[in-house]
């Protein structure tokens, strides 16, 4: 069980490293579902896998910031499409990838950054990671349609990100 979630994991990696390029301008919400479907089959075999090796827990650990890492950016942009309440093609909306430009690649090191933070036991290090964001984007944050991208895309990005971690944690366990 344990090897079979390396291979998810890895898939994952896999699926992220192909789709995160292309997320903001492909639709992303297949892609997004067969992603987080395969988190799920990877917690549900880290799960089962019972105590592990430690080659196994160092290979978890560093698939699952990988896959943290890349697979991020299709769940992301997936979950900012479902939440645009305005889809008319007159106004800008939150899944408009000209609002907060940069968003796809600020996102891969945000979710690398929160995998490894938690990994590390150092918990306190999200509120830094969040507050760096923040002041980083806040000219920006000042139009309602950025704000509410940069909330939903960081929330979606971290959630991702966590479910990722959970999986290298269920195998240390």
């Amino acid at each position: 069980m344990s090897v079979a979630a390396l291979v998810v994991l890895a898939g994952l990696v896999a699926a992220g490293a192909a789709l995160t390029p292309r997320s903001d301008t492909r639709r992303s919400g297949l892609s997004a579902v067969l992603l987080v479907a395969g988190l799920a089959l990877a917690a549900a075999l880290a799960l089962a896998a019972g105590r592990v090796g430690d080659w196994v827990e160092t290979a978890g650990v560093l698939l699952a910031v990988a896959a943290a890492a890349l697979g991020g950016g299709p769940v992301a942009t997936a979950v900012l499409r479902a939440a645009d309440p305005d889809r008319g093609p007159s106004r800008r909306r939150a899944s408009d990838p000209e609002v907060l430009r940069g968003g796809t690649w600020i996102g891969v090191l945000e979710r690398t950054a929160i995998a490894v933070t938690v990994l590390a036991g150092f918990e306190e290090g999200l509120a830094v990671l969040i507050a760096v964001k923040g002041l980083g984007r806040f000219n920006e944050l000042k139009a309602p349609v950025a704000s509410e991208r940069f909330i939903i895309g960081t929330l979606a990005s971290g959630l991702w990100a966590l479910g990722c971690v959970g999986v290298a944690v269920l195998l240390r366990r």
